[in-house]
């Protein structure tokens, strides 16, 4: 039988309280573990944001930002109240605005007028958010227009009639505001676009305030490429809205003004030299069939017949 004394009744004890002790160790361990991983979330937190921050810094920069419309000037193209994604990366490889294009770009020369800052804790949120590049910035004095022509186009609109690029009409009819006239309001022109400049306009003709309207300033009313902050491709907001923003059909039938004397200018180059070329052989000809005349007229003793020539005889 087996004992049942107090040495018995002591092993079993002993072993109980060990299998506590483990128990015990073991709930330490996972304590101390699930400290450990709380612990490493909090300190990894501020890494995720600063790296989240110089992504959106870097997209802002380089490759695309959001601008919101504020009025009705683009209608019905855009509405008041949309977001547009703007490109800034094609720019950086040399890209230029084209005729339209729908360009977002910085007041050129007080277009806006003075924009009153607003302070307070919306407006502090606001920076903070525009500053990464998920809002509008409240200080941008930032326009958006449709190209109408580029430096070196022509561009013109009479009472009554279409806009002309140089010299070709433009069918305006797909983007223009319904009811709209493509200059009623404000004929111009004819305007000489200068070198790296634009001349833009909006969609609402009888609302927009743009290139017709600042003739008086430096540029007359054009545009700098320099100011363009990039084309708007995409309405991104609201959802039931989303679209893209393509460049009109019409604007291919415009021909560039380079392109109107592009080839006089290129006949003329090749005209030059083939005429040059023809007259050498003329003149060479006719050196070859009156040797006497030409050394002559070059003021060189004509040779005498009766002398031998010594390079003949040697040929001979």
């Amino acid at each position: 039988m087996p004992a049942s004394g107090p040495g018995g009744a002591t092993g079993e004890r002993d072993g109980g309280g060990q299998e506590g002790e483990a128990a015990g160790e073991d709930d330490g361990a996972q304590k101390a573990a699930g400290g450990a991983k709380q612990r490493s979330f909090w300190k990894e937190l501020p890494i995720l944001i600063g790296i989240a921050i110089v992504l959106a810094l870097l997209i802002k920069t380089f490759l695309v930002q959001a601008f919101s419309i504020p009025s009705n000037s683009m209608q019905n193209t855009l509405q008041r109240g949309d977001r547009v994604l703007v490109d800034k990366l094609t720019p950086w490889f040399g890209a230029e605005p084209e005729r339209g294009e729908v360009i977002v770009f910085h007041d050129p020369d007080g277009w806006l007028g003075d924009n009153p800052s607003n302070g307070g804790f919306g407006a502090a949120v606001q920076d903070a958010l525009s500053w990464i590049g998920l809002m509008p910035s409240a200080e941008d004095q930032d326009l958006i227009k449709r190209v109408i022509a580029v430096g070196g186009d022509t561009v013109e609109c009479q009472d009554g009639g279409q806009v002309m690029v140089n010299g070709e009409p433009l069918d305006e009819s797909s983007y223009l505001f319904p009811g709209n006239t493509p200059c009623g309001d404000r004929p111009f022109g004819p305007i000489t676009v200068p070198d790296g400049r634009l001349w833009v306009m909006g969609d609402h003709r009888q609302d927009s305030l743009d290139s017709r309207y600042h003739q008086n300033l430096e540029g007359r009313g054009t545009v700098a490429e320099d100011d363009v902050v990039g084309r708007a491709i995409v309405i991104a907001w609201p959802i039931n809205r989303w679209s893209t923003l393509p460049v009109p059909s019409s604007f291919d039938s415009v021909q560039s003004a380079a392109g109107l004397v592009g080839p006089g200018a290129v006949g003329l180059a090749t005209a030059v030299p083939l005429v040059l070329w023809r007259r050498r052989r003329i003149l060479a000809r006719e050196a070859v069939a009156s040797p006497d005349s030409t050394a002559a007229a070059g003021g060189e003793a004509a040779p005498d017949p009766g002398v031998a020539d010594p390079n003949v005889a040697e040929r001979g």
